[in-house]
């Protein structure tokens, strides 16, 4: 299969370095980086490594047979908008926070997925990237549903040996991981913690609480996410993930814009009740963004 993985950082560079040792991959990313891998090939290190040597460019290409996303959430836009002069037969993505797949779908002619990915991934140098966790590639329709362009890309994924589920519930997954992402990324971020520190006081409990309210916005959404599962995600990510630094963390550090607009700030924004908990983590990431030098 030909892969454009548009959005070669941490995540888009591991997932399309798997995906490279079985199909046709390009990434799509910034320099230094995507100069460096079309010139030596990309290297992964840590939980696996190996050395693959897919094509790399900073321009979307014209045509693949599927294109993954992987951009910044506040960088979907844009990336529509390349994409939409293109010819793809389905499109994934595998990105953080909500209204990606919407924003997708209405830029592109093909099918839109949705997927999630809990890969752990760090973009080390140029053309390096850290494997640092084993994971799972769950995707889907997604409105729901069987889908046979789903079970296509699937298919794809195991070939390639990435650990993969064809979901047919994938609105509850995103607010699934929504809930995850809401307890994890931006207390980690403001802390300057890695996630392991959630599973003691007094973080947990303002983790648990944030999970807790993105559960019950997804309620009011109509997706069925009750509290005690939200929690339980949220506890089982932390303790699978211990040693990990969240995205958003990694951004902080980096001094970079965040993704705080389709995590915590989603559901600040969405709710139709006080969401305190999201509401003040929100503001303290937004207020970091706007003064950070």
């Amino acid at each position: 299969m030909d892969i454009a993985v548009v959005g070669a950082g941490s995540l888009g560079s591991l997932v399309g370095g798997l995906l490279a040792r079985e199909h046709d991959v390009t990434l799509v990313g910034r320099e230094p980086h995507v100069d460096r891998v079309a010139e030596r090939g990309l290297s992964v290190v840590g939980t696996e490594s190996f050395r693959v040597h897919p094509s790399a460019r900073t321009t979307v290409p014209q045509s693949a047979d599927l294109a993954l996303v992987a951009v910044k959430a506040y960088d979907t836009a844009d990336a529509a908008a390349a994409l939409a002069d293109c010819a793809f037969d389905a499109c994934l993505s595998l990105q953080n926070g909500m209204g990606n797949e919407e924003t997708l779908a209405a830029a592109l002619d093909c099918p839109v997925l949705a997927g999630t990915c809990s890969y752990g991934a760090r973009l080390r140098e140029p053309g390096t990237v850290a494997f640092t966790g084993r994971g799972e590639v769950v995707l889907g329709d997604r409105d729901g549903g069987q889908s046979a362009v789903a079970d296509w890309a699937g298919a794809a994924f195991r070939a390639a040996s990435v650990e993969t589920t064809v979901a047919t519930d994938m609105p509850t997954r995103l607010w699934e991981k929504l809930a995850v992402n809401t307890g994890i990324n931006a207390v980690t971020a403001l802390a300057r913690v890695a996630n392991g520190a959630l599973a003691d006081p007094p973080a947990d409990g303002l983790a648990a609480d944030a999970a807790r309210e993105t559960a019950a916005v997804a309620r009011e959404q109509g997706v069925d996410l009750s509290d005690e599962r939200a929690v339980s995600l949220l506890e089982g990510v932390v303790g699978d993930t211990a040693a990990n630094r969240s995205s958003m963390l990694q951004d902080v550090s980096a001094g970079q814009r965040t993704e705080i607009d389709a995590i915590n700030g989603y559901v600040a924004d969405t709710a139709t009740a006080p969401v305190p908990v999201n509401e003040t983590l929100a503001a303290l990431v937004r207020t970091w963004e706007r003064h950070r030098g």
